[in-house]
């Protein structure tokens, strides 16, 4: 590769896309990111913004517009289904801020992905990019797009989620795995629950084999998010997520706690959504094409940390490109080098579905800072 400053295509524009570009341009490189979007929407998700996520989010410079914009909860608070017996009462909110120095959040996913996209630069970004052709081989990388368009690139960064193109291109043809679990998710107003409903900033039922989880999404504690996660054998569609049966999704619930069924017979809507996973994949990149988030370590959402790992991918990665400016392919070992064991313990632990059911000790999540972790290099021994 020449010695002057690679440039940087990244396929994907979704939240480690947009963070790996305004990482990448506060370094100083050329990158251009490509989306197949044709316009970004205010999509109906609630996100958590864990202190590990916040910290890199402080680097891009956004931290103060995200909390401006979202909650730090008071509390976590996890309930039994039925009794609705308080099974643990985590205060996270302030706690956060006093150990790890940054706070813990919970927004809105649309909110939380303009604030990203209003970080990089708008010229570096285009949209209704479908790639439907890369050679990685030459001197240059060449992505060819459904529209005609094609475009060259020293380094192709694969941002584009559970249904890679550019893991595909990788690695072969692989189909995410279906975990035999689904998720309703509705964002819908608090006040359609009534000025009499009460209750935490964040609270999750938890039953033998199904979760109900409801929380704030904005600082004024007018938009609320539902998502649950109930079993279901198999996934008969070709998309990732159809529109919720209400009547369904309240019969998975039928016998919890009064509260659960307040929430769910209020629920104007929902999306009803399938759950995949992956185990871990053997490689992350090859030649002038490298992974990061869903792309090569898709999990189960059940630590809410998926966004974050992600994010951390983002820092990483661009820690190992400066470390490593004349050798791209020395950069993506060493990349991959520093994130592996990290993911694949969050992948396994998501698995457990556990997490701050009963008890809290989340320092080894919340407390990892990526842009302070140092590197650790190959063994040339």
């Amino acid at each position: 590769m020449a010695k002057s400053a690679p440039r940087i295509a990244i396929v994907g524009g979704g939240l480690g896309g947009l963070a790996a570009a305004a990482l990448l341009q506060a370094e100083g490189y050329s990158v251009h990111v490509y989306e197949q979007a044709q316009t970004f929407t205010r999509l109906g998700a609630g996100i958590h913004l864990g202190p590990n996520l916040m910290k890199v989010l402080q680097r891009i410079g956004i931290a103060t517009r995200v909390i401006e914009t979202g909650v730090s909860p008071d509390r976590w608070v996890s309930r039994k289904w039925d009794d609705g017996r308080v099974l643990l009462d985590f205060e996270i909110g302030e706690r956060a801020a006093r150990r790890y120095g940054v706070n813990y959040m919970m927004v809105h996913r649309g909110d939380f992905h303009a604030r990203l996209f209003d970080a990089i630069r708008p010229e570096s970004i285009s949209l209704g990019k479908r790639v439907v052709e890369i050679d990685p081989i030459g001197s240059a990388a060449k992505l060819a797009f459904e529209d005609g368009s094609k475009a060259e690139a020293d380094i192709v960064i694969g941002a584009d989620g559970v249904r890679s193109r550019m893991r595909e291109v990788l690695l072969g043809p692989d189909e995410p795995q279906f975990s035999g679990q689904v998720a309703y998710r509705s964002v819908f107003p608090a006040a359609l629950l009534g000025r009499d409903f009460k209750m935490a900033d964040c609270v999750k039922w938890w039953g033998e084999d199904r979760i109900f989880l409801v929380y704030y999404i904005t600082r004024a504690h007018d938009e609320m998010f539902l998502v649950t996660a109930s079993p279901q054998a198999e996934w008969p569609h070709p998309t990732s997520s159809v529109p919720g049966d209400l009547d369904g999704m309240r019969a998975a619930f039928a016998g919890f706690h009064p509260e659960v069924q307040r929430i769910a017979s209020l629920c104007p809507q929902a999306t009803k959504w399938a759950m995949y996973d992956h185990e871990p994949f053997p490689l992350w990149s090859r030649g002038r094409i490298v992974l990061l988030g869903d792309a090569c370590h898709p999990m189960l959402p059940f630590m809410g940390q998926g966004a974050a790992m992600a994010i951390e991918d983002a820092a990483m990665l661009t820690r190992c490109i400066k470390a490593s400016p004349t050798d791209f392919e020395f950069a993506f070992q060493l990349y991959e080098l520093n994130r592996k064991s990290r993911t694949a313990s969050i992948q396994e632990e998501s698995r457990k579905n556990v997490w701050l059911k009963d008890s809290a000790d989340p320092d080894w999540v919340f407390g990892y800072d990526v842009n302070e972790e140092p590197l650790i290099y190959p063994d040339k021994r």
